[in-house]
């Protein structure tokens, strides 16, 4: 089998890459899960991409170096399975590690066949090292830290098994995306032991460095963009729209659960009422027996209702929330990248107007004083000025080059993400909309056959069937 490609080699793992702009997050709110050391060495956060100036690096040459290959069973060489998690407690702290177990025909793996254990901050640190390299692709979202308020709770099965199938599905992601899944670090996760994976991992700057990039990421995006091309624009308004709608409906949903929840508790409770009473009532005894038979019934139906609902349309609504986290940082980085070639040309322009313009005077008047004639003072600022600017517009060059590459990157992405999202969502609500179809029968059957038999047993008691 043959690995995704792109057109041109695209640079990863350990070459020169960007921080992303948008990792506040990840600094200033570390929790027990989280690894100070995320980035590798030699990085800024004024990059704004993987850049080589071996590589081709013309707008032109670079219209098609995202292009990305569609993939389908037939062709997925690579398969990743997150399982059997772990409560690993030291007398330092207490973590849980997860299996990962990789098989793949890929010919840069050394085997067919790898299991390693990681925890939680060793997602995080894939995640960082993949944002940093392709700062305008977009990475799938891991499952959120685990709040402060449910702190008591982190340990507890539930949780655990939601962060799992969580983890597995970013994994996934990654693997079958045509980039990331051939990226040095998506290696070295898959197959490093443990004490190569902590090695790895420090081969970044410390805690202060990044606090510094922080603050010019920051200035950045302050300053803004003033040109920026309308796809990136509507890619925006999109973004906006879409945030508002899933978070809409990820609430509602949410609500639903929980209401459903509270009638299950309410049906659990009325079934053994219906039985005692039966003990009482001889004439309604049968009846109520069946009663408490059909409502312990769309009981099991409605906790499997439940259960779907948990597993099946709430993860796969709240995974495109926090997409759209992702979505509004990597369209930052974007801009970021522009406003520093707007700078970058803003400052070119304003040299070239201190070349155009005559020497001050005042200025003239020392050099005089010190033996050096006007004329010679001048060809000497020239020629600086000259030199300076030759060096801005290599500099200039090289960025709008990066600019390019970027902007490429994330329209070939963002096409590529949205049929994701469309297939992702479009499943989930069939497969809701199936098992609704499903529940909802199985209780209709349940309450027929209620009435069914109560009719039948009034009319062998000589009674009227008025129905």
């Amino acid at each position: 089998m043959s690995d995704p490609v792109v057109d041109n080699a695209v640079p990863s793992g350990n070459s020169s890459v960007a921080i992303p702009t948008d990792i506040s997050g990840q600094i200033l709110d570390l929790d027990e899960d989280d690894d100070l050391e995320v980035f590798s060495k030699g990085t800024t956060l004024t990059e704004g991409s993987s850049f080589n100036a071996s590589m081709q690096t013309s707008p032109a040459s670079m219209i098609n170096q995202y292009k990305f290959e569609e993939e389908d069973a037939d062709t997925k060489d690579i398969f990743v399975t997150v399982d059997n998690p772990e409560s690993i407690v030291t007398a330092i702290e207490t973590y849980v590690t997860y299996r990962v177990m990789t098989k793949t025909t890929r010919s840069e793996f050394d085997a067919s066949e790898f299991e390693v254990q990681r925890r939680y901050q060793d997602f995080l640190w894939l995640k960082g090292r993949l944002e940093e390299a392709h700062p305008t692709l977009i990475v799938h979202p891991l499952p959120e830290k685990f709040v402060m308020k449910g702190m008591v709770e982190r340990f507890n099965e539930d949780f655990i098994e939601t962060r799992r199938k969580a983890l597995h599905r970013f994994l996934n992601r990654i693997a079958e995306h045509p980039i990331f899944s051939s990226t040095d670090d998506f290696k070295i996760f898959l197959t490093a032991e443990s004490g190569e994976l902590t090695s790895h991992k420090k081969q970044g700057p410390g805690f202060l460095s990044r606090m510094g990039e922080t603050v010019k990421a920051v200035a950045a995006s302050v300053r803004g963009v003033r040109n920026r091309p309308d796809e990136f624009t509507d890619m925006q308004e999109y973004v906006e729209a879409f945030t508002q709608k899933i978070g809409s409906l990820d609430k509602v949903s949410q609500r639903i659960v929980r209401e459903k929840k509270e009638h299950l508790e309410e049906l659990k409770e009325s079934g053994p009422i219906y039985t005692l009473w039966s003990q009482s009532e001889e004439e309604l005894a049968e009846p109520l027996k069946r009663m408490a038979g059909c409502l312990d019934s769309c009981c099991k139906e409605t906790e499997e209702q439940v259960k779907e609902l948990n597993d099946h349309l709430i993860p796969v609504l709240h995974e495109y929330v926090l997409c759209t986290e992702t979505l509004k940082a990597v369209l930052r980085r974007r801009d970021n990248i522009q406003a520093d070639f707007e700078a970058k040309t803003e400052a070119l322009a304003m040299k070239k107007a201190d070349r155009d313009a005559e020497s001050k005077v005042l200025s003239l008047a020392w050099d005089s004083l010190v033996g050096r004639s006007p004329e010679e003072v001048k060809q000497q600022k020239q020629q600086k000025l000259k030199g300076e600017i030759k060096e801005m517009r290599v500099e200039l060059d090289k960025m709008e080059d990066r600019l390019e590459w970027a902007n490429n990157a994330l329209k070939s992405d963002w096409t590529r993400w949205q049929k994701v999202m469309r297939t992702d969502l479009r499943s989930a609500f069939v497969d809701t909309a199936e098992r609704n179809v499903n529940y909802y029968e199985k209780c209709l059957a349940v309450w027929e056959s209620f009435l069914h038999s109560q009719r039948t047993e009034a009319d062998g008691n000589g009674k009227v069937d008025c129905s």
